[in-house]
C-alpha cells in the first residue's frame, strides 16, 4: 500500500464501483439461477431432477456472481480505463 492519500471523489468513486459490482453480481447470480432452476418450480419433475436443477442454479449462478464481482472491480482498478 502506497502512502499517498486518497481524496474523497476517490474514495466515493470506489464505494459506487464496488456496490455497482455487488448490485450487477446479485441480478446476475439471480437471473441465472432462475433460468437453471426455474423448470423445477414451474413443471412437477422427479426429486432427483428437481434437486440436480436447483443444485446447478445454486452452484452456476453463485460463481458467476463473484467473477462478476472480480471483473468489475478488476476493470475499476487497471490503468487503462
Amino acid at each position: 500500500m502506497g502512502s499517498k492519500r486518497r481524496s474523497q471523489a476517490e474514495r466515493d468513486a470506489i464505494t459506487v464501483e464496488i456496490g455497482y459490482a455487488l448490485v450487477s453480481a446479485c441480478f446476475l447470480g439471480g437471473v441465472v439461477f432462475a433460468t437453471l432452476a426455474g423448470p423445477a418450480v414451474v413443471w412437477h419433475l422427479p426429486p432427483a431432477v428437481e434437486q440436480s436443477l436447483l443444485a446447478t442454479g445454486t452452484v452456476v449462478g453463485g460463481v458467476l456472481a463473484v467473477l462478476r464481482v472480480v471483473h468489475v472491480l478488476w476493470r475499476f482498478g487497471s490503468p487503462n480505463r
